[in-house]
Formats: C-alpha cells, sequence, structure tokens
C-alpha cells in the first residue's frame, strides 16, 4: 500500500459523516510505537464464521497506517478434531488437560487456523506474518497434573517488532515453547495477558461474535468505566457465568496495563467503528476514573470547573457565571474532564432539576465518561430538563437518552422522566427563557 494511497483512504475517511472524530482518533493512534496501538485476540469460533470480515478489518488498519498484533485461538476447531480423531480429554480449573495425542491435534489445528487467517489477510492485499512458534516462551503450569500446558514466562519482543518493522501484522498462536524447545498449549486469556504485560498497548481488542457486554435487556453496554461500575456490576443478577468470568478478565487485564489503555469487545465488522467513533460499536471498557457528587457547591474547585466547561464547548464562559450560578448539585470525575452541573429551578407547578451544564471534553468522550456521568448523576435524579443549541454536534447522544425534545429556537429542549404534558409545556416556556452563558451568544 503505498503513501499516496494511505492519505487518498485517510482524506476519504475525514470526508465522512464522523470524519473529525475519525481522524481524531487516527492522530492518537498514530501517535504511540506501532507494536504498542493494539492487540486483538481472536476467538476460534470468529475464525470459523467470519474469517473474510475478520481479514478484511485487519487490512483496514493496516491500511492507515496502524499494526495491531494479532492472536487467535481455536477451541471450537479443537474440540471438533479431538472427536474426529477419538481422543478424550478433560479440563481441570479451566484448563485442558494435554498429552501428547492432544498436542499434536492442538499443534495442528492451531497452526492450521493461522495459516487461513495470514491468507486470507494477504488475500487483501496486505503483508501478514505467522508466529507459530517462539515468539511465547512459557514454562510447565504442572506437568504431572496438566501435561503438556504452559504458563507465559516472557514475550519475544524482538520478534514481533522486526515483523513490524517489515511491515506485516504479525499473527501468533497460544502456542508457546517451555525449556529445551517442548511446545506447550497455553491457555489465550493467560497469553494475552503475558502480550498486555510485555507490550503495554493502548488497544486491547476482543472480537466476539454477540459484539459486546450485554445487559439484562439483551442490549450491548456501550462502556464500562470499572473505577465506578466495576463494583455495581458485579453485584447485578444478570452478570453470571461467562460474563462474570470476563470481567475479572478485562479487570485483571487493565490493572497491568497504563491508565490510557483501553479494551474493545465488538464484531469484526464492527472493529473500525469502535476504534475510530466515540459512539463505538461494543463495549468499551476502562480502568476510569470515579464520579464525585457534590451537594455543595463549595466543595468543587470553580476555576476548574469553569476550565472544563469553556474547554468541552470551545467558548468563553461570560464573566462571573460560576459566581453566579445556583446549583444544587454537581457530578464531576475525579480529574474534571466530565460533570453535570444541576440547579433547582422553581415553577408554578414545583421546582424542576435543571441540568445547567453538561460538559465532557473531546478525548473523555471516547472513554465513555459521557455516560458514565450521564448514568451517575440520572440515578439521584430521574427527571430533569436541559437545553442545547440545536446545531450542537453532542445532540445525537441527548436524542438517544431523552424522552423527549422540542425546538424552540435557537434551542433543543429536551427532558427525562416527565410525562405530564402541561408540566413540561411550563418547565419548556421557563427554560426557553433562561439567560444566556457564554459571551456572545
Amino acid at each position: 500500500m503505498t503513501g499516496k494511497t494511505r492519505e487518498t483512504i485517510v482524506q476519504l475517511l475525514s470526508n465522512m459523516q464522523d470524519g473529525k472524530e475519525i481522524r481524531a482518533y487516527l492522530q492518537r493512534f498514530s501517535e504511540v510505537d506501532q507494536s504498542r496501538f493494539a492487540i486483538i485476540k481472536i476467538g476460534g469460533a470468529i475464525l470459523s464464521e467470519q474469517l473474510e470480515e475478520t481479514a478484511s478489518a485487519l487490512a483496514f488498519l493496516h491500511t492507515v497506517g496502524l499494526t495491531p498484533i494479532v492472536l487467535h485461538g481455536g477451541g471450537p476447531q479443537l474440540d471438533k478434531t479431538l472427536g474426529e480423531r477419538n481422543i478424550k480429554t478433560k479440563k481441570i480449573d479451566g484448563l485442558r488437560v494435554t498429552d501428547a495425542a492432544t498436542l499434536d491435534a492442538a499443534r495442528d489445528v492451531f497452526i492450521g487456523e493461522n495459516i487461513r487467517l495470514v491468507d486470507a489477510v494477504r488475500k487483501q492485499g496486505v503483508a501478514a506474518h505467522s508466529l507459530t512458534a517462539g515468539a511465547i516462551e512459557a514454562d510447565y503450569v504442572d506437568q504431572k497434573k496438566y501435561g503438556f500446558v504452559g504458563e507465559p514466562t516472557a514475550i519475544r519482543l524482538g520478534l514481533i517488532d522486526s515483523i513490524v518493522k517489515s511491515g506485516a501484522i504479525p499473527i501468533l498462536t497460544c502456542l508457546g515453547l517451555a525449556p529445551g524447545g517442548q511446545l506447550v498449549n497455553v491457555n489465550a486469556d493467560s497469553a494475552t495477558r503475558a502480550l498486555v504485560h510485555a507490550l503495554q498497548p493502548m488497544k486491547i481488542i476482543f472480537l466476539a461474535g454477540v459484539g459486546g457486554l450485554l445487559d439484562a435487556d439483551g442490549d450491548v453496554i456501550h462502556s464500562i468505566n470499572l473505577a465506578a461500575d466495576y463494583d455495581d456490576l458485579m453485584g447485578q443478577s444478570f452478570v453470571e457465568g461467562g460474563m462474570r468470568l470476563k470481567l475479572q478478565e478485562i479487570k485483571r487485564l487493565l490493572d497491568d496495563a497504563p491508565l490510557s489503555s483501553s479494551v474493545s469487545i465488538t464484531t469484526p465488522a464492527g472493529l473500525v467503528r469502535e476504534l475510530f467513533t466515540h459512539g463505538g460499536s461494543g463495549t468499551l471498557i476502562r480502568k476510569g476514573e470515579r464520579i464525585n457528587a457534590y451537594a455543595e457547591k463549595s466543595a468543587i474547585d470553580g476555576a476548574r470547573a469553569e476550565a472544563l466547561v469553556e474547554n468541552a464547548f470551545a467558548r468563553t464562559l461570560k464573566s462571573g457565571w460560576w459566581d453566579g450560578a445556583t446549583l444544587s448539585s454537581a457530578y464531576i470525575s475525579e480529574t474534571y474532564r466530565a460533570g453535570a452541573f444541576l440547579a433547582r429551578v422553581d415553577a408554578p407547578s414545583g421546582p424542576f432539576d435543571y441540568l445547567d451544564k453538561f460538559a465532557v471534553l473531546e478525548d473523555a468522550r471516547g472513554e465513555g465518561l459521557a455516560r458514565t456521568v450521564w448514568r451517575r448523576f440520572t440515578k439521584d435524579h430521574p427527571v430533569v430538563f436541559w437545553r442545547s443549541r440545536t446545531e450542537n454536534g453532542f445532540n445525537a447522544f441527548y436524542d438517544a437518552v431523552a424522552d423527549g425534545s422540542v425546538k424552540r429556537d435557537p434551542w433543543t429542549i429536551y427532558w427525562l422522566g416527565e410525562t405530564d404534558f402541561a408540566r413540561i409545556a411550563e418547565v419548556v416556556d421557563i427554560v426557553t427563557a433562561m439567560p444566556e452563558s457564554f459571551e456572545g451568544e
């Protein structure tokens, strides 16, 4: 792929509806060493059912100048091969006991799946290189108990780096080399953890058929802030079995990664949107930061609050805005990168909660902080009104979360939780007439 072709594709992306977001993410990802951009873990089921879509997504990333480190499994394929060879195995503590015959089958399956994926990527016109053994050093977990099952002890980064520098995508299997050169079967989660520890990537991506973690209604959870959401999620009845284990594993992964790292769970077809747009297409999980709730304005750092609002809106507040704001509560992230500022406003039918400002910095939108703050304050304020300039690009988010809206130039008035139409009409008039906050309005 020539530099000119890559530039043309980037330019086309930038002219799309989400072009500004796409260019910002491309810039951010391009600033890190390419071997640290992303680790993509691909399950065996994806290789069986969505090989072409997966190869296309990997090729697209390479085309725009990004090189992921790819690790794949082959569990369903191995189960099938073991059945065909009449080899019976068992699992202990989630690990497949691997004798010599099972290891031979695993080697054949994993190498075969690796070749299939490498060939599929190459057919897309992109260089890819197999790493079927040698990149993961391992030692026996417990040879007497598990047989030829290895726990990673080191990653040969030189091998991976040399492939990346050659312009190819490294594609690894879950096979390791134990002392003496013995091939061992390595659990995919263990291999992923070892890669994350060694590479400290910006992104960790799981390609899954479902396309994300699902809530109690079966809908994809768009974002999870572990600092704010983990304990609450683990207490939910719908978080059980595989989802519970997945969340625990992801938390363990992120605990060993930089604060800037994140995990995305998505489909091959949704990978590009998940990586390059704020809305995403799957589940984005970050270590995140806690959301602090304030009942007293005096407890808030006013200078930082004003800076957050001005930077989020890219506009200058009128002099004295903070001093004159009659806030009843606020919900602000630890680093003051996202916040909701609420006031209690009088009306003839009774006071109502008004979202004076919902401010989220550009980079925080890509982390899911907007939804985290939103969930936090609406839990305490289930009925709330707010307004936004009709041309505001953030209105797509408001349209998705609001129960209703009405346009009153130059504003769109939104509400959540209110069902009394007379009350809504009354409050809409009050909100429309409220004074403006920014210079030049």
